[in-house]
């Protein structure tokens, strides 16, 4: 008798597995010029540095974004490591006479401004006895123009920028504002620069008083503060000339001058590298002070070498005309108050732009200080020079 055995079919064939298929990457089916929207909208260099070593795509990407942001993270001193290799500049020179009076003049500005000295050089061996201090980013892959400290390799920004071939909108953020000043008082400025200084529009005040919601008497002091207004005319009171108030506004005004030249002079490897630039800013996360320079300034810094101040490392100050406003007390509508509110516009002597235009001097700062620069125009002028430096 024939057995008959029944044999199963295979779960396979019960149950058939789906057939191999290609995974897609949508991703990879974005246009390249799409990437580049999302990689300008990023900006910050370290995090596009990052985004290098993604893909391959990535890496061949990145190199094309023309909206770039560098922020320094720190003031690394050369004191701290002499054994270190460092991004140090020239700066001996600066500590030749003129430095020498500076300091003893003006005191606690000059030790801020040194750490500029450090700023987009390029990779030089340190000098002893020249405690000097580098303005570095951490990360990054370039070998050239680094240090390492702590465990932290840091590159200066000019090696950092030399991955980018097509920058047309840089913005540079140094870790804190050069000037030294103290609590309380408030100094901002703004400069504009092609191969030397063509306008600077400063704004101080001997101390600020925020705003008090739970004040119940501001429309009592308001109208105190409008009666003090229009009591003295806008004009500065005696007293300006005798307490000192004159002359410390001359070291806000010289102080921030020299800040802003010495930004501009080491400015010039970027500007030099970065032929597609159509915008540069280099300011603070302090908001103290902010450089900017357009396309024309930036092509005319590049055709007509900058005049170089021979006492140290900046951009040589022209002559200058100087408008400047003052109020004892300002106060704007936010309710915010500026004790010995100054506005100080200036422009090089030599400029042919017309020297009663005062539009530019308002808008430059964001609020609540474009008010109080638009507040402080309409009281009295007075009108000063100051010679070449």
């Amino acid at each position: 008798m024939a057995v008959i055995i029944h044999r199963s079919d295979p779960p396979s064939r019960i149950h058939p597995e789906p057939p191999q298929t290609l995974e897609i990457d949508h991703f990879d089916r974005l246009p390249d010029s799409i990437l580049l929207l999302v990689f300008n909208k990023i900006g910050d260099v370290k995090a596009l540095g990052r985004c290098c070593v993604v893909s391959r795509r990535f890496h061949s990407l990145v190199p094309q974004v023309d909206n770039v942001v560098v922020r320094v993270d720190c003031v690394i001193s050369d004191d701290d490591s002499s054994s270190l290799l460092s991004i140090k500049s020239r700066s001996a020179a600066s500590s030749g006479s003129f430095s020498a009076i500076f300091r003893l003049v003006f005191g606690g500005i000059v030790k801020p401004l040194q750490a500029l000295g450090q700023f987009l050089g390029t990779k030089r061996p340190s000098c002893g006895g020249s405690g000097s201090s580098s303005l570095s980013i951490s990360g990054g892959d370039d070998e050239g123009g680094e240090i390492e400290q702590g465990g932290v390799t840091h590159h200066s920004p000019t090696q950092v920028l030399k991955n980018f071939d097509e920058i047309r909108y840089l913005r540079i953020e140094l870790p804190s504002g050069e000037l030294g000043i103290d609590d309380g008082v408030l100094l901002k400025w703004r400069a504009e620069f092609g191969s030397t200084l063509e306008n600077c529009v400063i704004l101080g005040a001997s101390s600020v008083i925020q705003p008090n919601p739970m004040r119940n008497s501001q429309a009592c002091d308001t109208t105190i503060v409008e009666a003090s207004a229009s009591d003295d005319n806008g004009s500065i009171p005696e007293s300006f000339y005798t307490n000192g108030g004159l002359k410390l506004r001359v070291v806000w005004t010289i102080s921030s001058l020299i800040a802003a030249s010495a930004r501009h002079y080491l400015l010039q490897p970027i500007i030099a590298e970065h032929k597609t630039l159509d915008s540069l800013v280099l300011t603070d996360s302090d908001g103290q002070g902010v450089l900017c320079m357009n396309r024309d300034q930036l092509e005319e810094l590049r055709v007509k070498p900058l005049s170089a101040s021979s006492a140290s490392k900046r951009t040589l100050v022209p002559a200058l005309n100087m408008r400047l406003w003052y109020a004892p007390t300002l106060e704007l509508p936010d309710g915010t108050v500026l004790k010995g509110a100054t506005l100080v516009a200036i422009r090089p002597s030599e400029s042919k732009k017309e020297v009663s235009d005062i539009s530019w001097v308002s808008s430059a700062f964001e609020e609540p200080y474009e008010t109080a620069a638009k507040m402080l125009v309409k009281r009295r002028t007075y009108c000063l020079e100051m010679n070449s430096f």
